[in-house]
């Protein structure tokens, strides 16, 4: 049977989702399934939006923004916010490609779980906030969570399955290391926003190159691969590998260890998220051995990009830590790219509001927003300079 589906895409005018547009398109023309576009989601790009709708023939499209969604002139029906969108069109058996930036996805995946949706999980910040939440609801519903982001695509596919995981010693993801690979601490503390978003090897929107600039994307990865895999976090690592060709591996209890390589192309585990368990010809660059001449590998120095130990940290403690980290590290993000802080002020304040947030049991969403709250209020204080208000 060809692989074939009706997908929503949140996030639909990002990186992630303007690369899931190609993919859609790539299987349509070479005859790969019957694929559908049925929904698009976007915050507040609402002329892209329209585009998008007008070319994939979405008959629903959701705007997070109030002010956006009343400027939109575009075709198809309006929704206020993803998950909405989600409640009132999904159907057990749709994708739910979910590339919203930050904890903002959260609520739509939880709403895609409970339609029996598929989710190809591009929001790592869903899993980081509320895996505990998130990972059981899935797995009560018999929903299947399939990983977009490169590194965890390229875990799931060396597992090939649930038989293997008990064989599991440890699971290593890569980093490119960012514009900053090698610098000490020192060196970045005082780098400009331009510097931070000059990524070597992905070109990406500001949040996520300012996370792959401090390695906040890479502590992220690590909570995420903990409530994908289900591993605790002693058991996974990150290494730099500026080629970024590898993208990650598992090391079994044998001393074998495998590993998934290819081009640097988010197409590639886009297209294996959506059509998965099959193959088909994608529109990715293929490599060429002939032109690769070395592969590279270093150790994460921490004192340069402490953000890693604070995600095992969070594993660790459980509870609404990882929401703490996630909030924490989005407001800090926020006031580096509006000029209030120092690019060596990000990690610093990341980790005074863990160490001031202690996490408490997180059961349900309403915990995970106040986590949520709590350390955003506490980055606020920091940066006002009053002191923090429960």
């Amino acid at each position: 049977m060809r692989p074939s589906g009706r997908i929503l895409l949140l996030g639909s005018t990002g990186s992630i989702g303007r690369s899931t547009l190609e993919v859609v398109d790539h299987l349509r023309s070479e005859g790969h399934g019957d694929w559908s576009v049925i929904g698009l989601a976007a915050g507040t790009n609402v002329e892209l939006l329209a585009e998008q709708a007008a070319r994939t023939g979405a008959a629903d499209v959701a705007i997070a923004d109030a002010a956006a969604a009343a400027a939109y002139q575009g075709p198809g029906r309006v929704h206020a916010g993803a998950s909405e969108l989600v409640k009132s069109i999904a159907q057990p058996g749709d994708i739910l490609v979910a590339a919203i930036v930050g904890a903002a996805g959260m609520d739509a995946v939880l709403a895609g779980i409970e339609r029996g949706c598929r989710i190809a999980l591009a929001n790592k910040e869903t899993l980081v906030a509320a895996g505990s939440i998130v990972v059981p609801a899935a797995r009560a519903a018999g929903v299947e969570i399939l990983p977009v982001d490169s590194e965890h695509s390229a875990i799931f596919q060396c597992l090939h399955g649930e038989e293997t995981r008990g064989e599991v010693e440890r699971l290593v993801l890569t980093a490119s290391g960012g514009p900053f690979r090698g610098k000490a601490a020192g060196e970045i503390a005082s780098a400009t926003v331009e510097e931070a978003l000059a990524h070597p090897t992905w070109k990406m929107g500001p949040k996520i190159s300012i996370d792959s600039a401090t390695l906040a994307n890479k502590a992220l990865e690590i909570i995420e691969a903990h409530w994908l895999f289900g591993l605790p976090a002693d058991r996974i690592d990150a290494i730099v590998h500026p080629q970024s060709i590898i993208h990650g591996f598992v090391e079994f209890r044998d001393g074998s260890v495998l590993a998934q390589c290819g081009p640097p192309d988010m197409r590639t585990p886009i297209q294996y998220a959506l059509t998965w368990p099959d193959r088909v010809d994608a529109p990715g660059r293929r490599m060429n051995w002939s032109e690769l001449s070395q592969l590279d590998f270093e150790p994460i120095d921490h004192e340069s990009f402490p953000l890693i130990c604070l995600a095992w940290q969070a594993i660790r403690s459980g509870g609404t830590a990882g929401a703490v980290l996630n909030a924490a590290n989005e407001a800090a993000v926020e006031a580096f790219l509006a000029g209030t802080i120092r690019f060596g002020d990000i990690s610093s304040l990341v980790g005074a509001a863990c160490a001031a947030c202690p996490p408490a049991p997180a059961s349900n969403l309403e915990d995970i927003r106040c986590a949520d709250v709590e350390a955003r209020r506490f980055i606020q204080s920091r940066l006002s300079g009053q002191p923090a208000t429960a």
